[in-house]
């Protein structure tokens, strides 16, 4: 990188790191501009060279969060032994990191970043790429894929190939499983369940793996596209 390029991920860090700080210490409901531009060291206007606006920041920070999850997954698929169950492992780490921080993964997910999340993650990583080093070749095209349809295509292509899962129910095979991850993490997130991140991962990966066990038994009258979603 030129001196330039340097200079503006040095900047953004800064910001995303103090972001990060404001998170742990008082939460999400507590992050401004001005408590970060304090924090970081420079005036409130400096911020919007680097960041278009306060859910941007947010939005880079919470990916901060997400390389516990990232870290965790190749040992922890690592121990399936075919694609199906290595599939299934990764929906369990998924489950395990993001109930315990479901705040996070509602604002990487689901939350909304007025517009361009896909550019907003391709722009991460393209300027803080170590982020995934700790990733096997193999997952990083997975992690660089915002909209969890595409991400789950990927995921679940093996399970294709290898002839688990009809290839025509695979779509929507990983819809059901996204809404069944969805509805749970809404439910801990609102504090409707009372429920741990271990036991709202045990009763999640129970959905799921009923989901998957009959996957081929399904017999859907109905094509998803975008729009749908």
């Amino acid at each position: 990188m030129d001196k330039k390029a340097i200079q503006t991920v040095r900047m953004m860090r800064y910001f995303i790191d103090a972001t990060v700080q404001i998170i742990e210490e008082e939460g999400f409901d507590n992050v401004t501009i001005r408590k970060v531009s304090d924090l970081a060291g420079y005036n409130s206007a400096t911020i919007y060279n680097y960041f278009s606006e306060l859910s941007h920041l947010i939005f880079y920070a919470s990916l901060q969060f997400l390389k516990k999850y990232t870290s965790a997954l190749p040992a922890y698929m690592s121990k399936g032994n075919n694609p199906l169950e290595r599939f299934l492992l990764m929906w369990e780490c998924f489950c395990k990191y993001s109930f315990a921080e479901p705040h996070i993964y509602h604002a990487i997910f689901s939350s909304n970043v007025g517009g361009g999340s896909k550019e907003l993650m391709d722009e991460y990583y393209d300027q803080f790429p170590d982020d995934l080093d700790d990733l096997p070749t193999e997952l990083k095209p997975m992690f660089m894929e915002f909209d969890m349809a595409n991400r789950e295509r990927i995921a679940i292509g093996e399970c294709v190939e290898a002839g688990y899962i009809k290839k025509e129910n695979a779509e929507h095979l990983q819809e059901m499983i996204k809404l069944t991850w969805q509805g749970m993490l809404t439910l801990v997130l609102n504090r409707r369940y009372d429920y741990s991140a271990e036991k709202a991962t045990e009763i999640t990966m129970t959905y799921i793996k009923e989901i998957v066990e009959n996957a081929n038994s399904f017999s859907f009258e109905f094509t998803l596209d975008s729009q749908d979603r």
